[in-house]
């Protein structure tokens, strides 16, 4: 069963276009996991102390994107103002990570894989709140 299946089965019509909350709920899935992995792989580093402003950015980022992913799933009676500022804030944090993580990407490897993520999930959000208004 996907996130697809279960929103197509909700009795609730859907927050905007549904490929793009689809596209979103994924996306946000994707880069809490993958800024979790990066701020660990951050602590094993031996620059650990050059990399102190990056963990802490992907940290919060995983925060954000997990909280943004789990309120945008919800169909039932959504308050369309808690969902774009929960979309803006996922924007925010994922451009703060995909910038920090690129400052690193040349020496780190997950830094790079993670700004690629923090990017694809920061356009998801966009593409949703695009189809809200």
């Amino acid at each position: 069963m996907t996130i697809r299946d279960m929103l197509e089965t909700h009795p609730a019509p859907t927050i905007g276009d549904l490929d793009a909350l689809v596209r979103c709920i994924e996306s946000c899935g994707d880069c809490a996991a993958a800024c979790t992995s990066c701020a660990d792989a951050d602590l094993g580093e031996g620059d650990v102390q050059d990399l102190v402003r990056c963990i802490r950015l992907c940290l919060d980022c995983a925060d954000v994107c997990d909280a943004t992913g789990r309120i945008v799933t919800r169909q039932t009676a959504p308050d369309v103002g808690v969902v774009r500022a929960a979309l803006e804030s996922c924007l925010v944090a994922c451009r703060a990570c995909r910038a920090e993580c690129h400052r690193h990407a040349e020496h780190h490897e997950h830094c790079r894989v993670c700004a690629e993520v923090c990017s694809r999930c920061e356009q998801a959000c966009q593409d949703l709140l695009a189809s809200i208004d």
